[in-house]
């Protein structure tokens, strides 16, 4: 309703408002923890990718499996996990990394990711260093 000073709120209506937000509220709260976690996922999840390519490039070329190992390290998330290995012609790299979620009301996610690459002509089957 309204009078002619603006609006007259009944016994009904009083209140109303306070209750709407007090439920709206922790929705949009979780839904922007999803969103920032969703941002810091595919952010992460890129930078496996990136390390992972940089680590195969570094096995391909040569490089010793621990140094291509820690050269995806460093590029990779904190405590990320990685593996070199080889198959014929090829160098694989696989980085694994946890990505906690902002609130225990979102799940952890295990993100991977794998690049293979090509060795180098000249260079011996299991990365054992440039002839």
């Amino acid at each position: 309703m309204s009078g002619a000073g603006g609006p007259v709120w009944t016994g009904r209506d009083r209140g109303s408002a306070t209750a709407e937000i007090a439920l709206a509220l922790p929705a949009l709260v979780l839904l922007v923890l999803a969103g920032v976690t969703t941002v810091a996922g595919v952010g992460a999840q890129l930078r496996c990718v990136d390390a992972a390519r940089e680590g195969a490039r570094a096995a391909a070329r040569g490089e010793p499996a621990g140094h291509a190992s820690r050269v995806a390290a460093d590029a990779a998330p904190a405590d990320s996990a990685v593996v070199v290995s080889y198959a014929g012609e090829d160098a694989i790299v696989t980085v694994s990394a946890h990505l906690v979620g902002l609130s225990r009301l979102l799940p952890d996610v295990r993100l991977t990711a794998r690049a293979v690459a090509r060795r180098e002509p000249g260079v011996p089957p299991g990365g054992g260093g440039v002839p």
